[in-house]
């Protein structure tokens, strides 16, 4: 059974650093492209960064490029999100998703909430 399991949320003031992880089981993590995806409140669904199975190329989306950084750790089948400077609008709930071979999210886990407030 794949499992996706993102942690790491909380409510953090503007300017400040979080670090999503999210772990998984029932694949072979080595070998897979993920994905961070993100949904703030009363909007869709906005896919945030991704990374290739070997960790050798990411693409982050503009609006965060300069202070976020996806990562993994392939022997702990975990993903990262290391967000940095963090804005109000950065308040969202955060998932991770497996990408098939076509790039597409196939599976996803509950999300970790993040709200960037003073």
């Amino acid at each position: 059974e794949v499992q996706l399991q993102a942690s790491g949320g909380g409510l953090v003031q503007p300017g400040g650093s979080l670090r999503l992880s999210c772990v998984t089981s029932g694949f072979t993590f080595a070998r897979t492209a993920m994905k961070w995806l993100r949904q703030a409140p009363g909007e869709g669904l906005e896919r945030v960064s991704t990374i290739n199975g070997d960790g050798t190329w990411s693409h982050t989306i503009d609006s965060v490029k300069d202070r976020f950084t996806i990562s993994r750790d392939d022997a702990k089948n975990t993903l990262y999100l290391q967000m940095n400077s963090l804005k109000p609008e950065d308040t969202a709930l955060y998932y991770c998703g497996r990408l098939n071979y076509w790039y597409c999210v196939d599976y996803w886990g509950q999300g970790t909430l993040v709200t960037v407030s003073s």
